[in-house]
């Protein structure tokens, strides 16, 4: 109706010539089009948006819970660790340290400009006492330091200093990067072990929970039992009694279980996420345990890669080439400089068919005579440094071979108690069914079901830390020997 009103009014108007009316009239039609279609959009974004936060306000806890793998949560605790990012950017300091003092040993260059006025003697020659000689001609500074009263200076500039210590802190700057990284994998090696610890605790949490579930289940379906084997005069008013106080400690157990597998989840959290985040899910990878190496491969493998005997090298690495640094405080210094530029009353390249662009070059050396002392006390601190740094090598290396033993030990002793603890779980189990069996038919006493069924949750739970003490034995293990 709109469209067609328009085209009447248009057609009315006889002044306007056939065509130019159709291309009004065209014109109009497509900006109408173009205001619906603005319209349009604005309305569905509107209600898009709507829609959006709607959904983002009402399903902000109702999203699919994140499933993360042991992998996945040493990747998140490496990028959110402030213990791994201060060493981190300590190793990054210490590599720019190392590129500024690779800098020290090249030769630099510089360009500086500089304009000197000073007070001059007058416009006129400027006599003492009656003889000419002692003259000084208009436009001398008054300064004699100076050169004239305009100077500009222009120039480039080429030095170099030629000595021991910078030679010197570049070792120690390699020594130094070298100690970083060395603390960089200590650290990556510390969170690995803080991470399985977590994991696996979080891990060891469910299943307790799931276990302590099994047995509140199986305390309320053996109170059942005993209620009716009362009703129907089988068993005694004490049976009954001692079923329901077993069920009721069952289910205390099984609050505090819950409440253990929620701190657990809280603090394996707080070492993945940087916004806390608690809707997520571990994988349950705990099966057969892989075999371990023997002791030599372990050995060998954490002589070579142990990051706490790389930092006492390097730290005595370092400690040796502090002693050079200060010995350096007794030798010679020479300082090389070349100089390209002007240095003359005008700035410009000539002045009066005179070139100003020229150069200059320089050599200086510097002889330390006396200082009171103080070089040689450098020498004596930079000596005992040395000496503190030997015996931590020496304590280091003591350490790498009572660590290896000890946490290989530990590694196998918690291997070899996994298969007894299973079995003790299943032959819990096994036990627990039996002497339901037995009660029911009046050959067993209700002291022996629960016992049983204390016996089955105690090998349950122990099946479980067993498992969670392994890996954090291997943890271990790895910190000195790396991956394997």
């Amino acid at each position: 109706m709109i469209m067609k009103s328009h085209r009447l009014s248009l057609s009315a108007n006889k002044k306007l010539p056939r065509k130019s009316s159709q291309m009004l009239e065209c014109a109009l039609c497509v900006a109408l089009l173009l205001v619906g279609c603005l319209n349009a959009q604005q309305s569905v974004e509107l209600k898009t948006a709507d829609t959006n936060t709607g959904a983002a306000g009402s399903s902000g806890g109702n999203q699919a819970p994140l499933t993360l793998t042991l992998a996945d949560a040493l990747k998140l605790a490496r990028a959110n660790s402030p213990q791994f990012q201060a060493a981190a950017t300590a190793f990054g300091v210490a590599r720019q340290d190392r590129v500024q003092s690779r800098a020290a040993l090249l030769p630099n260059v510089s360009y500086n400009m500089q304009y000197l006025y000073t007070q001059g003697q007058g416009l006129a020659s400027v006599c003492q006492g009656s003889q000419t000689t002692n003259c000084v001609a208009a436009g001398t500074p008054i300064f004699i330091a100076n050169n004239g009263v305009h100077e500009y200076i222009a120039q480039g500039n080429v030095h170099q200093t030629v000595s021991m210590q910078p030679l010197a802190e570049y070792r120690r700057s390699g020594a130094a990067e070298a100690v970083a990284r060395a603390k960089l994998e200590i650290a990556a090696r510390g969170l690995v072990v803080t991470v399985v610890q977590g994991y696996y605790g979080f891990l060891a949490a469910q299943r307790k929970y799931a276990t302590a579930q099994r047995a509140a289940a199986e305390a309320e379906r053996f109170f059942g039992i005993s209620e009716k084997l009362e009703k129907g005069g089988e068993v005694a008013h004490s049976d009954a009694i001692k079923a329901q106080i077993q069920y009721q400690q069952q289910q205390r157990d099984l609050r505090d279980a819950e409440l253990e597998m929620s701190k657990s989840r809280l603090e394996l959290a707080v070492i993945l996420f940087p916004n806390f985040n608690e809707n997520y899910a571990i994988v349950d990878d705990i099966g057969p345990p892989p075999p371990l190496p023997s002791f030599d491969e372990v050995s060998a493998s954490g002589s070579k890669n142990n990051p706490d005997l790389r930092v006492a090298l390097a730290t005595l690495k370092q400690a040796q080439q502090d002693v050079v640094v200060a010995w350096n405080g007794l030798v010679p210094t020479i300082t090389l400089d070349y100089f390209y530029g002007i240095d003359a009353n005008h700035f410009a390249t000539k002045t009066n068919g005179i070139n100003n662009l020229g150069s200059s070059a320089s050599a200086t050396m510097n002889l330390p005579l006396w200082n009171w002392g103080a070089n040689y006390s450098k020498i004596k601190q930079a000596d005992l440094q040395r000496k503190q740094a030997r015996v931590e090598l020496s304590f280091a290396q003591r350490s790498l071979t009572a660590n290896l033993r000890s946490f290989y030990l530990e590694a196998q002793n918690a291997r070899g108690q996994l298969d007894s603890l299973n079995q003790s779980a299943e032959l819990a189990a096994e036990s627990l069914r039996l002497t339901n069996l037995r009660y029911q038919s009046g050959e067993s006493t209700v002291l022996e079901v629960v016992d049983a069924q204390n016996t089955l949750t105690s090998a349950s739970r122990a099946y479980d830390d067993g498992h969670v003490r392994y890996r954090v034995a291997v943890a271990n293990l790895q910190t000195i020997t790396g991956t394997f």
